[in-house]
C-alpha cells in the first residue's frame, strides 16, 4: 500500500468506507515533521499499533504509513512517512485518523466501539426521544454521550443510566429525566 493513496470519493465518512476513527492529528511537534495525536484508543498509545493510518484530508481518505511514534507527556506524537519537516506536517493538522474495521480487536457481547454508537437515537425508558448520539468522550472515570436534540445533553455512559443498546434498531435506551 502506497502512502497517500485515495481510498474513497470526497465527502464519505469513515464508516461509509469501512473505516473506524481512532483519533485525529491535533497539532505539530517540533520541526522535523512530527505531529501531536489525539487518540481515542485505550490506552492512548494503542493507536501506534497500526502501521498504516487512513487520514481524511480535504474530504478524501488517504492511506499513510506510520514511520514511528511514542507517548509524549499525557499524549502521543507520531511521524508519518513522507513528512520530513514542520511545513509538510502542517497539512495534516485536524485530519481524522482511521483504520479498517477488520484490523480492530474483537469485542465482547456487551462492548461497543464508539463509532458504532454514533448516529443512534437516544430515548428514555418512557420513549421520549432525546436526540441523536453525536459523539462520546472519556472523562477518565466514565464515558459521556453527547446527545443532540432540541438541545445538547451530556449523558454518562454507565450502568444504571444506559439501559439498552440495540444496534439493529440504532437506538440507545437511557434512564434519564428529559428535563435535565
Amino acid at each position: 500500500m502506497s502512502s497517500g493513496k485515495p481510498i474513497s470519493t470526497a465527502g464519505q465518512s469513515a464508516s461509509e468506507v469501512g473505516l473506524v476513527k481512532l483519533g485525529w492529528i491535533s497539532g505539530l511537534f517540533g520541526v522535523r515533521g512530527w505531529v501531536k495525536v489525539f487518540s481515542d484508543t485505550s490506552p492512548r498509545t494503542n493507536i501506534l499499533n497500526f502501521p498504516c493510518w487512513h487520514l481524511c484530508l480535504a474530504g478524501e481518505w488517504k492511506e499513510h504509513r506510520l514511520s514511528t511514534g511514542r507517548a509524549q507527556g499525557k499524549g502521543v506524537v507520531a511521524l508519518l512517512e513522507g513528512f520530513e519537516d514542520r511545513d509538510q506536517a502542517a497539512a495534516l493538522v485536524d485530519a481524522e485518523i482511521a483504520v479498517p474495521r477488520n484490523l480492530l480487536p474483537a469485542i465482547g457481547t456487551d462492548e461497543f466501539y464508539w463509532t458504532d454508537l454514533e448516529g443512534t437515537q437516544v430515548v428514555t425508558l418512557e420513549g421520549v426521544d432525546l436526540g441523536r448520539l453525536e459523539s462520546l468522550f472519556s472523562t477518565g472515570s466514565n464515558d459521556v454521550m453527547v446527545v443532540m436534540g432540541e438541545r445538547e445533553r451530556l449523558i454518562p455512559f454507565i450502568d444504571g443510566t444506559v439501559i439498552d443498546v440495540d444496534l439493529d434498531l440504532q437506538r440507545v435506551t437511557v434512564d434519564w429525566d428529559p428535563e435535565f
